[in-house]
């Protein structure tokens, strides 16, 4: 069973950044699609932001030019970044690597 590890979520104010990780086995990063998705209470879970194996980065228009998604291969770890959050971006946020799901961490944004 792979086990994809996620961390740096957390609570910060409106205009705050934080900067989420998530590692695991080398065999799924190398050459994979990865991805970070979120879920809102009470909505379905979207796709937020993902690089292709073909290395093109896609990302949805709500967050385009304040998150940013990059992957280290060498850590076999794939991040998040997210700058000037609203709390629209409150979720739970999950990353997606070669066909298996993180756990999820929890991203508030309030006063």
């Amino acid at each position: 069973q792979v086990h994809l590890v996620e961390s740096g979520g957390g609570w910060v104010q409106p205009g705050g950044s934080l900067r989420l990780s998530c590692s695991g086995p080398k065999m799924i990063f190398r050459s994979s699609t990865v991805a970070w998705y979120r879920q809102a209470p009470g909505k379905q879970r979207e796709l937020v932001t993902q690089i292709a194996d073909s290395g093109t980065i896609t990302y949805r228009d709500s967050v385009k030019d304040r998150f940013f998604i990059s992957k280290d291969n060498a850590k076999n770890t794939v991040y998040l970044q997210m700058n000037n959050l609203v709390p629209e971006d409150t979720a739970v946020y999950y990353c997606w690597v070669g066909g298996f799901w993180g756990q999820g961490i929890q991203v508030t944004v309030s006063p």
